[in-house]
């Protein structure tokens, strides 16, 4: 952990930045609407107002509905927790129990309407919250939280139960956190840290725990927002929020469901432009998951791949476990950016250093070679027989002495490099507390990442407890890949962050020509025959074979000429999605004869299965290239969503695809085919020629441009095969399928 156990920044205050002690520097403003105002061209919003929440975590006056002091009884000691923290942020607290006159010696109000003047944030510590909330908004209290559980978290009628409270929440004005939350909004944070700090997010309040114990390693928290069922505040909400105060240096999330995809992105969208790193643990990559995670908090979890693909998109650095969390949002929180993404490894065992290098590099570090100049360098303090090329072994022997200090420097000073880390697979005193002290030493005189990985399972050790979490400058980890997965987050967060632009703000606004087109086409509830699928592409400028369809097989023969043989021959019809397997699709027809026997074929295969098919489509054939598949599904969290992949009978058998949320650019859609494991057959193998990756790319863009202007009409898209043919010569799209919603 980067620890710091100086300065007297409150939790509760609103400092300016200083970049200091190993801090990053980074200026925000507090907004209430992004650049790009108003909605797309499917009616989405395309900005998410930022709440303005100062006066929930910082109230000038809070009620306790329910307040008592009764010994024994839940609500007491919640009462007491409350007017404590009352007492630490400054706020006059009221409360209102018709039982009593006073509770812990406070004037207790029998009701919400005898509250005395106005009151910011109302605590509700009964049952039936809603008709409280009822209550509450004749007041115009600006917050409330509601405890109480037994909402959409128990089923049915538990969530009509959270919708009726929902409804109320939006007829009131006021801003709901919870039901079903718990009191880690009004958690004792420590006010003697200072730097960037974490703002965390959690809906299952128990899951916070580790990063909130951050602070006993000298890790700044600033707020906790226990989101619960997120009958009205959400997620996002907080998001938004937090990446607009100053003082936050990361967010840490803790996410079983998503309520509504739109502002989840929306708010990611916002981190990513103030470049306030999230990191988020999120529940439901597995069915078991998904099922937990709806009984506890009532909401959809959404396709995982989906989420996955989205978090990625936006800059969301998703990890699994919560000590992942912790470590990864305290390094992103309190690190300074990189001067360059090269990482060094260097330790006193060689073993060491060649096992951290070989699971670094495998998770995708850069760890380049150093010079032959830095090399020789180092020699002078390293004995020549050891390998210094990266990873640098020292051997042991000159950490113990005036050597060790001179080795850091030297790396440190390599341009190439931007981050060292050094694996101490255990104590080895006294060489190991010379390490760490010089590494601390040599943290303090750089911009540069330093890194410690201590393996000791005990943790008792001063080098440890003292020397480096002592360090606000070096970040300490105790496993290896917790410091893997920590700093590839941080080289991929400023990577992102430097070349970030807002897809928003170049989300179409107003329906293309193309959408004029292919909106008469849509037939909904039904799927669209072939024939009008393609017409339907060929509205979006997407390439498809010369073809005519007929209803004859004199006209095949003369439709034949001018597309030019050989030819495919392939029976239309709407709710007709596998004609192969029935045996209606013939190709290599290279005579009017076979043209003519083939037509007839169809048809009478048509009849048998009782198909009534629109006609006989004579296509162009299409013999050489690489066979993807683009498509639009439409996703309950997200809405519309684009994937593309490896096509034809490979899009079943290897389910090799790539998934994005519309809307998004030109450098995404690259990312998607990047992401491919048979990305390498578009640069040609065993001497094919490279395919053509541009018109590739310019087909995602055009279904993804439909998907936003047809994607409420559409259940379902599939171009499958889109033949990607030799760079420089297009793509077409063979066959597609289009199911209307």
């Amino acid at each position: 952990m980067l620890g710091s156990t100086h300065g007297t920044l409150t939790t509760h205050s609103r400092p300016a930045r200083v970049a200091a002690c190993g801090e990053h520097s980074r200026t925000t403003v507090h907004e209430t609407a992004d650049p790009g105002k108003g909605t797309d061209v499917s009616g989405r919003p395309l900005h998410l107002p930022v709440p303005d929440l100062d006066r929930f975590f910082r109230p000038e006056s809070m009620a306790v509905i329910g307040a008592s002091d009764s010994p024994g009884r839940p609500n007491a000691g919640i009462t007491r927790r409350l007017i404590d923290w009352s007492e630490r942020v400054g706020a006059r607290l009221h409360p209102v129990n018709p039982s009593r006159r006073t509770v812990y010696g406070l004037p207790c109000h029998p009701s919400v309407a005898e509250l005395p003047g106005p009151v910011d944030l109302a605590v509700v510590l009964v049952a039936d919250p809603l008709p409280v909330i009822e209550e509450l908004a004749a007041t115009k209290v600006r917050f409330a939280v509601a405890f109480a559980s037994g909402f959409a978290e128990t089923g049915d009628d538990g969530a009509a139960a959270q919708n009726r409270l929902a409804a109320a929440v939006q007829r009131s004005g006021l801003r709901l956190l919870g039901p079903n939350t718990n009191v880690n909004a009004f958690e004792e944070f420590r006010e003697d840290l200072s730097g960037p700090a974490i703002a965390l997010i959690t809906q299952s309040g128990h899951q916070g725990r580790p990063v909130f114990s951050l602070q006993e390693l000298g890790i700044r928290l600033s707020h906790w927002a226990p989101t619960g069922n997120e009958a009205d505040l959400e997620t996002a909400d907080f998001i938004s929020y937090f990446a607009s105060q100053p003082e936050v240096g990361a967010i840490a999330a803790y996410v079983e469901g998503l309520k509504d995809g739109r502002s989840f992105l929306l708010a990611a969208d916002r981190a990513a432009r103030n470049k306030v790193p999230v990191v988020a643990v999120k529940v439901g990559r597995t069915a078991t998951g998904s099922r937990t995670a709806a009984s506890h908090t009532g909401k959809l979890t959404g396709a995982d791949e989906v989420i996955d693909a989205a978090m990625r998109q936006f800059g969301v650095i998703r990890v699994d476990g919560l000590d992942e969390l912790q470590d990864t949002a305290a390094l992103l929180a309190r690190a300074r950016p990189p001067q360059a993404d090269g990482v060094v490894v260097y330790s006193i065992s060689g073993g060491t250093g060649a096992h951290f290098s070989d699971l670094a590099a495998a998770a995708g570090l850069p760890l380049p070679t150093l010079s032959d100049a830095k090399q020789a360098e180092l020699h002078q303090w390293i004995p020549d027989y050891l390998d210094v090329a990266n990873p640098v072994d020292n051997g042991g022997h000159p950490v113990g002495d005036w050597r060790g200090r001179k080795i850091i420097d030297a790396i440190l000073a390599d341009p190439g490099v931007g981050v060292l880390i050094c694996p101490i697979t255990g104590p080895f005193p006294p060489l190991s507390d010379k390490l760490a002290q010089d590494l601390v030493d040599a943290a303090e005189a750089t911009d540069k990442l330093v890194c410690v990985v201590w393996g000791s399972p005990a943790g008792t050790e001063d080098a440890y407890r003292t020397t480096l979490l002592g360090s606000s400058r070096v970040a300490t980890f105790r496993t290896f890949s917790n410091c893997i997965t920590a700093v590839r987050s941080y080289l991929g967060h400023h990577r992102f962050t430097a070349h970030y632009r807002s897809p928003f703000d170049d989300a179409p606004r107003t329906l293309s020509p193309s959408a004029r087109k292919a909106q008469p086409l849509l037939a909904p509830g039904r799927e669209l025959s072939e024939h009008a699928a393609k017409q339907l592409l060929r509205a979006y400028g997407i390439r498809v074979p010369r073809e005519q369809l007929v209803t004859s097989a004199a006209a095949a023969v003369r439709a034949a000429g001018p597309v030019g043989y050989p030819v495919v021959l392939k029976a239309s019809a709407p709710q007709l999605a596998h004609k192969t397997e029935l045996g209606l699709v013939k190709v290599g027809l290279t005579s009017a004869s076979q043209v003519r026997d083939a037509y007839r074929e169809l048809t009478d295969i048509a009849r048998y299965e009782r198909i009534e098919l629109d006609g006989v489509l004579v296509c162009q054939m299409i013999e050489r290239g690489v066979e993807m598949v683009v498509g639009v599904t439409h996703d309950s969290l997200f809405g519309p969503t684009v994937t593309v992949g490896l096509g034809g009978v490979l899009v079943e058998v290897l389910r090799d695809t790539s998934v994005r949320v519309p809307p998004f650019g030109e450098d995404q859609a690259r990312s998607m085919l990047r992401e491919l494991r048979g990305h390498a057959l578009l640069e040609g193998v065993r001497g094919a020629p490279p395919a053509d990756v541009d018109a590739l790319v310019e087909v995602v863009l055009r279904t993804q441009r439909l998907a936003l202007e047809l994607g409420d009409g559409i259940a379902e898209l599939d171009i499958n095969p889109l033949v990607v043919l030799e760079r420089g010569q297009g793509a077409v799209a063979l066959d597609a399928l289009v199911v209307c919603r």
